[in-house]
């Protein structure tokens, strides 16, 4: 008589019982794991948001953040407003408006729903800056950014990150020789939105014109930069009517 473990039923239900118990050990740990998830994507926006105004530990060249223990504390310190704009310019005060997810209010806005689109009021050294963050597609995967701006949309301040852009190349969006670039750059022009270009042409590799609307791109990651430029004048445009109550 052949072994009973040998047949195709005893098969079956053990894979079957093994997806049980693996699946039952994921969704608790899932579970478990969620408020700290949570706590980690609540600072690390909180760190983003507070990179593009220059509140960070930058030293010459690297790029990095407060830590997460100081991040509470300096968030509640520098930002003084968190906003949430509707239809342009009707603008509400909302202390959790930095956990509002700008992929999910893209797609709202694709089924045809209002897009809510969070800025933040911050203060620094007698400046007020406003930060936006943004979204868009790179060459494999995902790209976003914070971008700090005066009320003039000239740029104080950027924060980009990707998900899975080649590492030396389109990854160095998130380098501070490409953010620093932005640094002082107009998002507008004769009193349109122009936003920025990521330009291999750029005329201006060492970025002293700020009014040409154009960055130096990164060597070997053109799409990566389009996404970026693309990103930026898709987003922040949105963003043009409430700076102009503004002024």
């Amino acid at each position: 008589m052949s072994n009973r473990t040998d047949s195709n039923l005893y098969t079956v239900l053990f894979a079957i019982g093994m997806v049980v118990v693996v699946g039952t050990l994921l969704a608790f740990t899932a579970s478990s794991l969620k408020d700290r998830i949570t706590e980690n994507k609540r600072l690390e926006k909180q760190q983003n948001i507070l990179y593009a105004m220059g509140v960070n530990e930058n030293d010459e060249s690297s790029a990095t953040f407060v830590s997460t223990e100081k991040a509470p504390e300096l968030f509640e310190q520098y930002i003084k407003k968190q906003l949430v704009i509707t239809n342009g310019t009707n603008v509400e005060e909302d202390d959790k408006a930095y956990l509002i997810e700008v992929k999910k209010e893209q797609a709202r806005a694709k089924d045809g729903e209002e897009r809510r689109l969070p800025l933040f009021v911050g203060e620094k050294d007698g400046e007020t800056y406003y930060i936006a963050p943004i979204r868009g597609k790179g060459l494999w995967d995902a790209i976003w950014a914070y971008v700090a701006m005066d009320k003039n949309m000239v740029v104080q301040g950027a924060y980009f990150d990707h998900k899975g852009e080649t590492p030396g190349l389109g990854a160095n969006i998130k380098e501070r020789f490409f953010m620093d670039d932005f640094i002082g750059e107009h998002l507008m022009k004769d009193g349109v939105f122009k936003g920025i270009n990521v330009s291999k042409s750029n005329a201006d590799p060492t970025n002293i014109d700020k009014v040409d609307n154009e960055v130096d791109a990164i060597a070997g990651a053109t799409i990566t930069g389009d996404g970026v430029a693309a990103m930026i004048k898709k987003d922040l445009a949105l963003y043009v009517p409430y700076f102009k109550t503004l002024n």
